[in-house]
């Protein structure tokens, strides 16, 4: 079956109702779906809890809750992965610690004891820093060799030559390489300039433009505007309160309550765990270091590392058991096993070829008490390159064990990037009229 890598786009939530196998994140394979229509009634569920953390209403059970049924629902399909699904469990695992409750907030207007116009300052940074993470690292992340020579930026603005004014100079090399070093440079630069007070403001609107125009162009889900309410975290912390007396012709001052200020103790046991928290964020993106070979080969460390939109993969997947008790091989056919987007997601992915191998060497018939083996031949091509080789065809997967790192069955394929100027949607696997000459 052939599978063709394309923009990052949502899967309807009925795909996690209708699979028959689920994809499953190293460690989680005990997380199942709800029976029946409990999916649905899940949803729903989280749906009533973001509107309580919004209006501040029962505000620390909310947040709890929220956080582990939004998590419940990511860690249930690896399939739909997408870095804002990763980002909302991180933010909403932060919402549980931090005293959004106080002012403005359903919580403290049932309860005035909790009033107060003043929340500690680690709570404001930790938000930041966070946000500055997924920026930083989708710089880093565009720091290879064909980013900088412009794919695929190139294939994804000669889809888009219909936009609005500018659209018409997509294919233009010019807005090709200035697009790519622009995103390139914003991601790396934007957070310094939004912390810098001076710089502050312009540095906002051209974050506002930037997200708006990857709403505009790309298939990302509710990511850009994830981004633009996130990055609202770096202006002055007052900002708020100031349109609200601004809307209601006042100074916006109201009742004040006392909150008790924390110990030194208790000040230190918060600090530290602030810190370990963030130099959790900051060691995983730096986990495709550690390995030799191109990472966008592999994509073993694609996730968690805030890489998005880098590259655009064609590929072909093949599949074929064996049975040693008979010595009969047989080919197996993804579509009667796999939705049409996991089996597009699973071709590229290492982690879940492997578990797919293996699911067919359980499900699959077998003539005596041998093991069946499973083997794959998987061919990927990269940004317009040749088809190659992804793995190890050789290399009995259901007998593989998964492993967090990099996997040695995987191969390294290093080829200079061709030249995809005059033709940026050929597929690398239709044959051409001069393979016939």
């Amino acid at each position: 079956m052939a599978c063709v890598a394309a923009l990052p786009r949502s899967p309807d939530r009925a795909l996690l109702a209708r699979a028959t196998l689920l994809f499953k994140y190293y460690g989680f394979a005990w997380v199942h779906p709800w029976p029946g229509n409990g999916l649905y009634i899940h949803w729903a569920i989280l749906g009533v809890l973001a509107l309580f953390i919004a209006v501040g209403f029962l505000y620390r059970s909310s947040t709890v809750l929220f956080f582990l049924g939004y998590t419940y629902t990511f860690l249930l399909e690896e399939a739909v992965w997408v870095n804002h699904r990763y980002l909302i469990c991180l933010f909403s695992f932060l919402l549980i610690f931090l005293p959004a409750n106080r002012a403005l907030a359903m919580d403290a207007w049932l309860n005035p004891k909790l009033r107060s116009q003043t929340a500690p300052a680690w709570t404001l940074w930790l938000l930041r820093a966070q946000m500055g993470v997924v920026y930083f690292f989708a710089g880093i992340a565009k720091l290879v060799p064909d980013w900088l020579h412009g794919e695929p930026m190139r294939v994804w603005l000669a889809r888009k030559t219909t936009f609005p004014v500018i659209g018409r100079f997509f294919r233009e090399e010019w807005a090709v390489y200035s697009s790519s070093y622009a995103a390139l440079l914003f991601d790396l630069f934007i957070v310094p300039l939004l912390l810098w007070r001076r710089t502050r403001v312009p540095a906002f609107c051209t974050a506002l433009a930037f997200h708006l125009l990857n709403a505009r162009l790309f298939e990302i889900g509710v990511f850009p505007w994830l981004a633009i309410a996130a990055t609202t975290l770096f202006l002055s912390p007052g900002w708020p309160r100031r349109l609200l007396a601004i809307a209601r012709r006042r100074d916006g001052a109201t009742s004040v309550g006392r909150v008790a200020p924390a110990s030194p103790a208790e000040q230190r046991a918060v600090l530290s765990l602030v810190a370990i928290y963030i130099a959790i964020q900051i060691l995983l993106p730096f986990r495709p270091f550690l390995y030799r070979g191109g990472i966008e080969w592999t994509y073993s460390e694609h996730r968690f590392t805030w890489r998005m939109l880098l590259t655009r993969k064609w590929v072909q997947s093949y599949f074929y058991v064996t049975d040693p008790n008979s010595g009969e091989t047989f080919g197996a056919d993804q579509e009667d096993y796999l939705t049409a987007w996991q089996a597009n997601q699973m071709s590229w992915n290492p982690d879940m070829l492997l578990q797919f191998a293996q699911y067919l060497a359980k499900v699959m018939p077998r003539s005596g008490p041998k093991p069946l083996k499973v083997e794959a031949r998987v061919f990927v091509a990269l940004n317009g390159r040749k088809p190659q080789l992804f793995i190890d065809q050789n290399v009995n997967l259901a007998a593989e064990s998964r492993a967090w790192g990099r996997p040695r069955w995987l191969l390294e394929v290093h080829q200079p990037l061709p030249d995809r100027r005059e033709s940026p949607f050929q597929n690398p696997f239709e044959p051409k009229l001069d393979d016939f000459n």
